[in-house]
């Protein structure tokens, strides 16, 4: 049975010119190189200029993923952007990145689900795609997280970076069977009673701020392992496939002791997952096409291999996909 799939056409990633070690961060917050590297694996981050908005760096990620797509910006009929970290509270940063990109009228929206953002917004434009309504979409996952960030809190401001990553998706033909090119499974998942255990203590209908973000470490980690796993499986039996299968897993790189919990629990073979939070700390909706990104560029990700998605974020929000590319 023919069926048409979203597939990744072109991938791209940009990050800030402005890196801060976690020496940096030791000089003004009672934290050391040893204590980070401990609890989270992180060394370093990046971080956007004052005159950078997300809209910028999500641009430049578009620009490199349609470059490797071999498209042009009026090809783009649809863009989604998973952000937590707008440009103002409205227009979207899709609808700005539509205009410095120079792309025709089309659709245009943001998502919002947090670290979970990426993977939610491509269950969106998958949506899109696979019926027709769109034959050239960008998807980016683009935040500047460091401007949420209480830097007195040394629980929180470690742990966050700024960044962006894009993928290209366009209609490809397959068989309905695994072996197809494009989406294959999502499992997307929401528990709203959890919104106390990260959030961010501000808002245009709360304090009129934009407030810093809180978390419950602790808590987190024990729900993301948990929860992240049982997506996993779920996406796969979407999929039709197997955790086995699995040539790559590309995580949410929010804490390599998270990366590694999930991995051990659902026996991921440690050579198989790609873990970039040692360089680019937590980037929300940016991390996993950043990861993504960097794998593809240095080889180990080819076309035709079976791909692992996750994320979770604040909601709590989490969710899992996989695709081959």
């Amino acid at each position: 049975m023919s069926v048409t799939r979203s597939a990744v056409t072109g991938v791209g990633s940009y990050l800030p010119e402005q890196i801060v070690t976690n020496a940096d961060l030791a000089k003004f917050v009672d934290t050391s190189d040893e204590w980070i590297q401990e609890r989270t694996g992180i060394k370093q981050r990046h971080k956007a200029r004052d005159d950078q908005p997300t809209s910028d760096l999500a641009v430049e990620a578009a620009r490199k993923a349609l470059t490797d797509a071999g498209k042009q910006a009026a090809d783009v009929d649809l863009i989604i952007v998973a952000t937590t970290t707008p440009d103002m509270t409205f227009p979207a940063v899709a609808a700005i990145v539509q205009r410095k990109l120079g792309a025709g009228v089309g659709i245009a929206f943001d998502v919002q689900a947090v670290c979970s953002g990426f993977v939610y917004a491509l269950s969106v434009a998958d949506g899109f795609v696979a019926r027709g309504l769109s034959k050239c979409a960008l998807v980016i996952g683009a935040e500047e997280m460091t401007r949420l960030m209480d830097w007195e809190d040394r629980t929180t401001c470690v742990l966050f970076g700024d960044g962006a990553g894009a993928v290209v998706l366009e209609p490809r033909e397959g068989q309905g069977t695994s072996q197809d090119q494009g989406m294959l499974g999502f499992a997307l998942r929401a528990d709203g009673t959890k919104t106390d255990l990260l959030y961010v203590d501000g808002g245009p209908g709360s304090t009129g701020t934009v407030g810093h973000l809180r978390m419950a470490g602790n808590q987190v980690f024990r729900h993301a392992v948990v929860n992240i796993s049982e997506a996993i499986t779920a996406a796969c039996a979407a999929s039709d496939i197997q955790v086995s299968d699995v040539d790559w897993f590309v995580p949410h790189q929010a804490n390599q002791r998270i990366i590694k919990g999930v991995g051990d629990r659902l026996g991921l073979d440690e050579e198989k997952v790609i873990s970039t939070v040692a360089m680019h700390a937590n980037t929300s909706a940016a991390s996993i096409p950043l990861a993504l990104d960097a794998a593809i560029q240095d080889g180990r990700i080819k076309k035709g291999d079976l791909v692992l998605l996750e994320a979770m974020g604040g909601g709590l929000t989490w969710g899992a996909c996989a695709l081959r590319l």
